[in-house]
């Protein structure tokens, strides 16, 4: 059950939000007072705490830098009241991961809560990530091949600089773990570094999301919403999947990038903001440029400094270190004794693809680990996929007469596409490419 912690000096507000929150499945510990809200916190280790900006003794501002000085990965949600709105983003500032105002819905209380509670379940991990990176980032992105440590010393040299960066590569190569590096040792390093899935959201979302919006514009609009741009004031934002943006969205980034300001939905209040731009994508955006998909100016304000991230199968001599790193981490996770690969069981390893990269790579080593019953890790133990790869392939032969590329590259697709009853991820992993070049190649030889 999870405890929640309710700041505010009005007894009838807490009344009302402990009524709402009834049903829910929380433990519910109330404060009249920054001073006894602080007291609460070291004393009940609260999941998550709710302060009202207001209140007597010590303010909801003041509690939260107290509470923060003592557990700077407590979740905390601001309660304002109407026209504090600068109070709100200097609280987030400060460190609140969101704030509600007052008078607020009871759903939105209820989805505000819910987002706060899973932030807060993810801030053991964020933490050893940013102490890490603040020490060196080399501690954390694993890797002595040539191409990581030129990729390093790029990020060591840009660091400090404001330059857009655009990071590119495979999916589970590690693109938000550079982006991390970057912000962790600028100094912008503690301000804040908020990160945004642009492929996740719906276009009319995705803009209030980035850009925030005004009350009522437009149906469930029921309060003002900062958008991150204007939360990552001062840092870092990380635009991931920069590629899936919608070309309506893309003349909004533009802007954005160019005179770094911007309106809110539904707004005419111009806001101008100091924000470093840092993006990422696994497609090819010139090739999307020159069919037409991305904006070519867009492009080229992105790609200031790019960054390619090289697929794991490139760095073959990292994969020995990235196994010892992933099996002792999730050896500690399960209370086990650390697991030893035999020798061909390891080979099988580095012979392997990973065409989903190092997260593939730790997904396997976090099942091996879990189902593994000794202490050596043995070839036929391995994940199928693992071993029908290591299995010898006869190459295709070229006929004497030549053959037609184009002919052989369809009739391939088409095998891999029946094989597969058209499912476009699973085709595309039989032939080896990313399931975005499987679709340009289908519409190349117009297959439905």
């Amino acid at each position: 059950m999870k405890k929640i912690l309710i700041a505010d000096d009005e007894k009838n507000m807490i009344w009302a939000m402990k009524k709402a929150l009834k049903d829910e499945d929380y433990k519910i510990i109330t404060a009249s007072n920054g001073e006894e809200a602080v007291v609460l916190t070291q004393q009940e280790e609260p999941d998550l705490v709710l302060l009202d900006l207001r209140m007597p003794k010590m303010d909801g501002m003041e509690a939260l830098r107290e509470i923060k000085k003592y557990n700077d990965n407590m979740p905390v949600i601001m309660i304002t009241a109407h026209g504090t709105m600068e109070s709100a983003i200097e609280a987030m500032k400060i460190g609140a991961i969101d704030y509600i105002s007052k008078p607020f819905d009871i759903e939105e209380l209820k989805v505000v809560i819910k987002k706060a509670l899973n932030i807060g379940s993810m801030q053991e991990q964020i933490e050893f990530l940013t102490e890490e990176l603040n020490k060196h980032t080399g501690k954390v992105i694993i890797g002595e091949n040539e191409k990581i440590k030129n990729i390093m010393l790029i990020v060591n040299r840009i660091a400090n600089t404001s330059a857009t960066v655009l990071i590119t590569g495979e999916s589970g190569t590690g693109k938000e773990l550079i982006a991390n590096a970057i912000h962790f040792n600028s100094n912008r390093r503690n301000k804040p570094n908020i990160k945004v899935n642009c492929g996740a959201l719906p276009e009319a979302l995705l803009e209030s999301e980035l850009f925030g919006h005004e009350k009522g514009a437009f149906t469930g609009a029921i309060a003002k919403k900062l958008g991150r741009f204007e939360l990552a004031d001062g840092g870092t934002i990380f635009l991931d999947e920069v590629g899936e943006l919608t070309p309506a969205i893309q003349v909004k980034l533009l802007r954005a990038l160019q005179e770094k300001e911007f309106e809110r939905v539904g707004g005419t209040e111009t806001i101008k903001v100091d924000v470093r731009i840092v993006a990422a994508t696994n497609r090819d955006l010139m090739e999307m440029v020159q069919k037409g998909e991305f904006r070519e100016d867009l492009y080229y304000r992105l790609n200031v400094i790019p960054i390619e991230l090289p697929p794991l199968r490139e760095r073959k001599d990292d994969i020995i270190r990235l196994i010892d790193y992933f099996i002792e981490k999730y050896c500690q996770e399960v209370g086990r004794s650390k697991l030893e690969f035999e020798s061909d069981a390891m080979d099988a390893m580095i012979n392997y693809q990973w065409k989903g990269n190092i997260r593939e790579l730790e997904n396997v080593i976090e099942r091996i680990v879990i189902l593994s019953q000794g202490d050596k890790v043995k070839k036929d133990a391995l994940p199928k996929e693992i071993l029908i790869s290591n299995h010898d392939i006869v190459p295709f032969m070229l006929p004497e007469e030549g053959v037609q590329l184009d002919y052989v590259e369809k009739s391939l697709i088409e095998q891999a596409l029946n094989r597969t009853d058209y499912n476009q991820t699973q085709a595309a992993n039989l032939l080896g490419i990313t399931r975005h070049t499987l679709m340009y190649r289908m519409e190349k030889y117009n297959l439905k």
